[in-house]
């Protein structure tokens, strides 16, 4: 049985989405399994892979990462989202909690990020 956490990262910043990937595949129970750079290409991403979380950006080309999480979850109830965002916003924060995200994380250091992870995932 592999217990491999599957993840997908979305963020227009190819940069950030390269650290992003670095620092989960460095960790022994995580791969990134694709990276998307909008939400449409998010929804499309998650269709095919379904994967255990989804790193989200909540600024987005295209759409907000509410608006491509709320898709995601009606279609997939179950899908654990995680909204990454500089903006330290309680609004923001609750909009994202009530659109069915599972946490909201400021891109700051690594670890906690992989500590978000697993606690979305119970571990």
């Amino acid at each position: 049985m592999n217990d491999t956490i599957r993840i997908i990262s979305v963020d227009d910043h190819p940069h950030f989405r390269g650290g992003i990937a670095m620092v989960i595949d460095s960790q022994p129970d995580m791969s990134m399994v694709a990276q998307a750079s909008n939400g449409r290409e998010a929804i499309e991403l998650f269709r095919e892979h379904q994967p255990d979380v989804t790193l989200m950006d909540l600024r987005l080309p295209d759409m907000s990462g509410i608006e491509a999480t709320i898709a995601i979850r009606t279609e997939f109830p179950e899908a654990r989202i995680i909204i990454l965002t500089t903006f330290d916003s309680e609004t923001e924060r609750q909009r994202a909690l009530a659109a069915g995200a599972s946490a909201f994380v400021l891109k700051s250091p690594a670890r906690k990020l992989v500590d978000a992870i697993h606690q979305v995932l119970g571990k």
